[in-house]
């Protein structure tokens, strides 16, 4: 009977959380994610399918989406030449500063693309300084071929953006490889290229894929490169959603494309899931303690250097470039520094009723960043604590046979998948949802609700939130939650003394990559924003279209100032991360 009372309190102290767990989020997707995407299906057939089936045998679409798709393979091939290099580096040599070099690798993961490609465009544009650098050497006539405005410097921003990913999906698999199994074939006589084909590579090929398939869905749906960098000959289907959406108001053709992109990107997710599957598979992993050396001899020693020298050139140097090139006047000017472009920042030179001092822009995206992060909280904490609740982890309930731990962990299953929807979707696809959702007269106040871009955001921040939260969640012991509840104390008690110190570094993690996602967000944004209520990336994104100096300088200036604050918030949330987490 005791018994039977104490579980009785220990499932009250638990269920007001679980049911707010349940509903909260749920209802959260519905309204938010759901229902807009309905409204772009919706509105796709309309006319029935003959909208569709001609969108998809119309020549000039079919030609963006081979585009879309070559650049695509162009981008993962390159990435993963240069990244699974870089991720054995990691993951079998030790050297000095190989901490600080890993943190900084997994900079570019939370950079706004907006910022990359502007660095980009300070380091290889016209006016970038390796072409200033170029033209002080050879003669003011001496010209580079032109690198933006083509598929080339798109290709290395897609590198520089998704170096990272094959980093940290290979090289932590590999790390933890047993170095044995490849020492063994070359102690039997094979050579090293051919232990590498056909004893390493075949036990890496499940992250390898995983990673290219994560790179493909990024530069599949990459829009602030492509936007910027890429021209108007080089329109992928993100491009084309937009330019559809803003410049021709033709909603009907974006949602076609809208949906066929969708339909794309949902396919490679669910490729994607099951090679990460196969990834999880056990095959007796070392700790990496025991699977790292320092290099001997010269070859490993130039294999070090060259790859180190690579990461610093490839991150370092577009960076760098965007913070010098913001303080510099063109060489031909006679070089010297200044900071006319920081100090245009707080005027209006333009006088317009639409346009906005520059700070009202950080401002804005401040504000927007701080309310996403709360909202991003307060969805993803019980959602967490709903998937965290259920037998995903624990397959034993599944082996004795229980049929309703099979339900609820099938149930977990999808609810996981779910959840993470949004951040496979493109963010011209969620801002095109959102404008025809709202075009109904019943909807319409909500255009201009200030709310309208933090619900927006947290829903890309959201799986970032969640996924942060998970593995603390599920590893943390319930004995202190259930000795407390014992003993009388209240629900919120419980909660604020013995289970927040438990997770909060989990939950600082999740909350600074909602707050630097929602900063860096621009495609969706750029769809919804107010033209006098503009974000960082709008604004940067504006000052890029007008013509003269001073407004370049001001778009190098912002990007910069968004590059040392999401620069900050990710080497902070190195600090805070715990030990096993999500990322």
């Amino acid at each position: 009977m005791d018994h039977a009372v104490d579980e009785a309190r220990v499932a009250a102290v638990t269920r007001p959380i679980r049911l707010v767990g349940a509903v909260l989020p749920l209802c959260f997707l519905a309204l938010f994610f759901c229902y807009p995407l309905g409204a772009i299906l919706r509105l796709s057939f309309a006319d029935g399918p003959e909208r569709l089936l001609s969108a998809l045998a119309d020549g000039y679409y079919l030609q963006v989406l081979g585009f879309t798709l070559w650049q695509a393979t162009l981008s993962t091939v390159l990435t993963l030449s240069v990244g699974l290099p870089g991720a054995y580096l990691f993951a079998r040599y030790d050297f000095p500063g190989k901490n600080l070099l890993r943190a900084l690798a997994g900079v570019p993961f939370v950079m706004p693309t907006v910022v990359v490609a502007v660095a980009f465009g300070a380091l290889l544009g016209p006016q970038g300084l390796v072409s200033q650098a170029l033209q002080v050497v050879a003669g003011p006539g001496f010209t580079l071929p032109r690198l933006t405005g083509g598929l080339g410097v798109v290709l290395l921003a897609h590198v520089f953006y998704n170096y990272t990913v094959v980093l940290r999906l290979v090289g932590g698999f590999w790390a933890n490889l047993d170095p044995r199994f490849a020492q063994a074939a070359t102690m039997l006589g094979a050579p090293r290229w051919r232990t590498a084909l056909t004893v390493t590579l075949p036990l890496l090929l499940p992250a390898v894929g995983a990673a290219a398939l994560l790179v493909f869905i990024f530069t599949f749906t990459s829009f602030g490169v492509m936007v910027i960098l890429g021209g108007p000959r080089l329109s992928t289907l993100e491009v084309e959603i937009y330019r559809q959406t803003a410049q021709l108001l033709r909603l009907d053709v974006a949602a076609t494309l809208a949906l066929v992109q969708a339909a794309c990107t949902l396919l490679l997710s669910l490729v994607y899931t099951g090679l990460t599957a196969q990834a999880a598979v056990p095959l007796e992993l070392q700790p990496r303690a025991a699977t790292v050396r320092r290099p001997r001899g010269w070859r490993a020693r130039l294999f070090v250097s060259a790859n180190i020298l690579v990461l610093a050139l490839l991150l370092g140097a577009p960076l760098l470039a965007l913070a010098l090139r913001s303080v510099l006047t063109p060489f031909s000017e006679g070089t010297y520094f200044t900071l006319a472009a920081y100090a245009a920042l707080s005027e209006n030179r333009t006088n317009a009723a639409f346009f906005v001092p520059p700070t009202i822009a950080i401002a804005n995206s401040l504000r927007i960043a701080g309310a996403t992060t709360g909202l991003a909280l307060l969805v993803g904490v019980p959602t967490a604590y709903m998937l965290a609740h259920t037998p995903t982890a624990d397959r034993r309930h599944l082996s004795a046979g229980r049929r309703w731990a099979t339900v609820k962990w099938q149930w977990a299953a999808v609810l996981d998948a779910l959840f993470m929807l949004p951040l496979g979707t493109s963010a011209a696809t969620l801002g095109l949802g959102y404008l025809v959702a709202l075009s109904t007269p019943e909807l319409a106040g909500l255009r201009t609700s200030p709310w309208l871009l933090p619900l927006l955001h947290t829903l890309v921040a959201l799986p970032f939130v969640i996924r942060a939260l998970l593995p603390t969640l599920r590893a943390r012991s319930p004995s202190q939650r259930e000795v407390a509840a014992l003993l009388g104390a209240a629900p919120v008690v419980v909660w604020l003394r013995i289970e927040l110190p438990l997770i909060a570094p989990a939950l600082a993690t999740g909350a600074i990559f909602a707050f630097t996602v929602s900063l860096g967000e621009f495609g969706a944004t750029l769809l919804l924003a107010r033209p006098d209520a503009p974000t960082l990336p709008v604004m940067i994104f504006r000052f890029l279209g007008q013509p003269g100096a001073l407004n370049y300088g001001q778009a190098l200036a912002l990007a910069t100032i968004l590059m040392l604050i999401t620069t900050t918030s990710f080497l902070l949330l190195e600090r805070v991360r715990p030990p096993g987490g999500a990322f």
